[in-house]
């Protein structure tokens, strides 16, 4: 061994955004003159600097290098020691190579965020928010989630209601909200409310969001109601006091009856009877309408009926589209919705469904324009499943531009879907889109990412138990 080590200190602290130096003290033990190489090895080795990198030394001299060490305040510089070693390479004898091992402990901080998805929900009887977690911290984070409203007017029901996140990892929670008082009728009501992510010894984490209750009734069908109730009265108050006049001709019949028996007419003298005239000549008209009547008897022909008018489909609209405004490109859909029929046939960005309505759609049928085709997959309810869990049972359905792309069944007892996803132009154009959840609210705009083959947006709900009563599409 021609060669000394000496790390000093063999042990050190640092925390996470700062840094710390360990000297590597070093002898050249031999005859000859040699060059050194250093090389920090072990799992913090991407946060280490060593200066100078490399170091010659007569025999018998001494030398030192400096070796800092700068975790960053993420999860990946996990709390907790860390062994780590200085590889050192000789360059003229370089199988005599020297690894002097030492320890740096990084200490543990803790950072939490929290988000509310979304941060405004809407219903008449409940609403379910979902609240994100992240631990930013380099430890296992462990937290309770807990309720809370000024005038204790919701009921919070949270699962789980206790986590353990993982540095690094994020957690999603269920949050159901309901009104301990059912509003009837008048306009909705704001009701802002807190869930607090709850650790051991720290202050707790608050997230504020807003659960906007819908009355039962709006308040039209009150006022409706109420005026029918009022027609209703004044008819009824109308026909009792008007009295109709009914006149009877019965007197008058036995009077005439009495004159007929006791005195017969005689008989009047005969007239005398006239020569028949001719026939008149029908006029063109009248006799061109006897025709056109008389055609099914004694003709054989029958009258023309009236076609029938054609089902606007989304092909049928965005065929349309394309002649309005050639050289862009469109998309137009409608939605089948269950125990109803097809819904207008719309384009660009309206409204296809009906928000808040509570039905389910089963299919939908999808079109486009100057965009080279629509392929696309619907999602149903899965009866055996729970959860978030996916469930496509029907295969790829594709389309080109013009032609129908129907997703999901129009049967009878078709389960509703969960939503469906789509591509345009094989993955090389973007399609967005939003959808209004059952008993939630619209989703934000999300597009997909062209380019990948494989690249495809979803619209709809993720869980199996709700599902989206209407959408919007733009290309």
């Amino acid at each position: 061994m021609n060669l000394w080590t000496s790390l000093e200190p063999a042990s050190a602290t640092v925390d996470p955004g700062d840094s710390t130096t360990v000297r590597l003290r070093l002898r050249n033990t031999g005859d000859v003159v040699d060059e050194y190489r250093f090389e920090v090895v072990g799992s913090l080795a991407p946060w280490a600097l060593v200066e100078p990198q490399s170091l010659r030394l007569f025999p018998g001299t001494t030398g030192e290098v400096a070796v800092t060490f700068s975790p960053p305040r993420t999860p990946d510089a996990a709390a907790g020691p860390h062994p780590y070693a200085v590889k050192v390479t000789p360059t003229e004898h370089p199988q005599a190579t020297t690894v002097p091992e030492g320890n740096l402990t990084v200490t543990p901080f803790t950072e939490v965020r929290a988000e509310l998805v979304p941060p405004t929900v809407k219903g008449r009887f409940r609403g379910r928010p979902r609240l994100a977690v992240d631990n930013l911290g380099n430890t296992r984070l462990t937290a309770s989630v807990r309720g809370s409203d000024s005038g204790d007017q919701l009921s919070y029901d949270i699962r789980p209601s206790n986590v353990q996140i993982e540095p690094g990892r994020a957690a999603f929670l269920k949050a159901t909200l309901k009104p301990r008082q059912i509003k009837w009728f008048g306009s909705k009501e704001d009701r802002p409310y807190t869930l607090a992510v709850q650790r051991s010894g720290t202050a707790p984490l608050d997230v504020a969001g807003t659960y906007v209750q819908r009355s039962v009734l709006p308040r039209w069908p009150a006022a409706f109601i109420s005026l029918l109730l009022a027609l209703a009265i004044a008819f009824v108050m109308l026909w009792l006091t008007h009295k109709p006049r009914v006149d009877s001709t019965a007197t008058e019949k036995l009077q005439e009856a009495a004159t007929a028996t006791l005195a017969p007419p005689s008989p009047a003298p005969e007239a005398p009877k006239a020569t028949p005239a001719a026939p008149a000549t029908a006029p063109p008209a009248a006799a061109a309408t006897q025709e056109a009547g008389d055609g099914g008897a004694g003709g054989g022909g029958s009258a023309e009926k009236e076609p029938e008018p054609q089902e606007r489909t989304a092909a049928t609209a965005v065929r349309q589209k394309a002649a309005e405004k050639p050289g862009e490109p469109h998309i137009c859909y409608r939605v089948y919705v269950r125990d109803r029929d097809w819904s207008d046939a719309v384009c660009d960005g309206d409204t296809a469904g009906t928000e808040g309505s509570g039905e389910q759609i089963t299919s939908v049928d999808v079109a486009v324009s100057g965009i080279n085709g629509t392929a696309g997959r619907a999602q149903v309810y899965n009866p055996g499943g729970s959860g978030t869990e996916q469930y496509f049972p029907d295969a790829w359905s594709e389309a080109v531009d013009g032609a129908d792309n129907y997703l999901g069944s129009t049967e009878k007892d078709a389960p509703y879907m969960r939503g469906f996803t789509i591509q345009v132009d094989h993955a090389k154009s973007a399609v967005c889109q939003t959808a209004y959840i059952h008993d939630g609210d619209w989703l934000s705009m999300a597009c997909d990412n062209p380019g990948d083959a494989l690249e495809l947006t979803y619209v709809g709900a993720q869980e199996n138990s709700l599902w989206f009563e209407a959408m919007r599409l733009t290309v």
